[in-house]
């Protein structure tokens, strides 16, 4: 066969391919009729993991499972903006990291906001300005995001699902390398590169900011300047790759939180997030732990935060494999809850085994 063969095989496929994606769409606005007839959530996270998995298992390739969960992301998106289009708060500026998760997890026909401030996307959540809120929770080598653990200790708004994405971090800049003298990012950020910069760059400042793209606001209007963010946020703020790659674990990987004030129903492969305050007593710790132990629950994270309510007093967050509505996970929680003073439930979610 010629190219030309070839090619014209391909526009025929296409022409399926569209028609087919359209009598999608004509059953999913029928489906869009129901739930806003039952006053049902437009965006199911439970039934996103669903078609996914079994997405996956129907691919035989070439088609990467990569590709495949890339090309759903967009088909789904469009598919939600038909029922309502979801208004998406996040935290950062356009090009950040967060900004990429949220399209990474709700497509190009979702609407998005900026905040400035972790506190502002809970805000908007709580409030029901906006539909969803992402924020990041903890990275590979910096550990937890503090204050956005700190803002689920009273707020009303519930983890939904997570993302997981790999972050590669670049050193930009409108300058010449030999000429920065100053380099701006988030403090996360400065340290998931902390060696790199330490053998390359020991002699420039570094300066905490906001987030890595107010940092590449500043790198562009600053003679001399340079910021450490994503390889979009050079496209965006006009700025040149002086080093890319320069996280100093080539895993990095941010895990981000989507909150909302919506329950999703178990799927057999979830997570469940918790927080608690143990009374000060000998063994409190070590006791609070035991039942999850006992009830062969895995937990995939443990931190803590000080309750800036009374010196040396605790909050404990806790993730743990498997759904609030699961035996076991019930009775754990009851448990700990009589020898605990304080037990939040901060969400069920399906887990995600995808790195992004």
């Amino acid at each position: 066969m010629d190219i030309a063969s070839i090619r014209k095989g391909i526009d025929e496929i296409d022409e399926k391919i569209v028609t087919l994606i359209n009598q999608r769409y004509e059953l999913v606005k029928k489906i869009g009729e129901w739930k806003q007839s039952k006053s049902h959530e437009i965006y199911v996270p439970e039934r996103e993991k669903s078609v996914m998995k079994r997405l996956e298992k129907l691919n035989k390739g070439p088609l990467t499972t990569k590709a495949l969960r890339a090309i759903y992301c967009e088909i789904m998106s469009g598919a939600i903006a038909l029922e309502k289009p979801l208004e998406i708060a996040y935290f950062g500026q356009e090009a950040s990291f967060t900004h990429l998760a949220s399209l990474a997890k709700f497509g190009h026909c979702a609407s998005y906001t900026p905040k400035d401030t972790i506190s502002d996307v809970f805000n908007d959540v709580e409030t029901e300005r906006l539909d969803y809120g992402v924020v990041p929770i903890e990275n590979s080598t910096e550990g937890a995001v503090n204050h956005t653990l700190d803002m689920f200790i009273n707020s009303s708004a519930k983890i939904c699902a997570e993302i997981n994405m790999r972050i590669h971090h670049n050193l930009i800049a409108s300058c010449k390398g030999k000429e920065i003298k100053r380099i701006y990012s988030h403090a996360q950020v400065l340290g998931q590169c902390r060696r790199w910069l330490q053998e390359n760059m020991g002699n420039v400042e570094t300066i905490e900011v906001s987030s890595s793209a107010r940092a590449s606001e500043r790198a562009k209007k600053e003679k001399g300047s340079a910021a450490i963010a994503s390889s979009l946020a050079a496209e965006i703020y006009g700025l040149k790759i002086i080093a890319g790659n320069i996280e100093d674990n080539i895993d990095n990987t941010t895990r981000f939180m989507v909150i909302s004030k919506q329950e999703p129903k178990p799927t057999g492969d979830d997570k469940t997030s918790i927080c608690y305050a143990i009374k000060d007593r000998v063994g409190a710790l070590y006791d609070s732990l035991l039942p999850f132990k006992d009830e062969n629950i895995t937990l995939t994270m443990i931190e803590s935060r000080p309750s800036k309510k009374k010196n040396w007093e605790y909050f404990f967050f806790v993730d743990l494999l498997g759904h609030i509505s699961d035996e076991k996970i019930s009775r754990a929680i009851s448990k700990i809850e009589g020898m605990c003073k304080f037990v939040k439930i901060l969400g069920s979610y399906p887990r995600s085994g995808d790195i992004l």
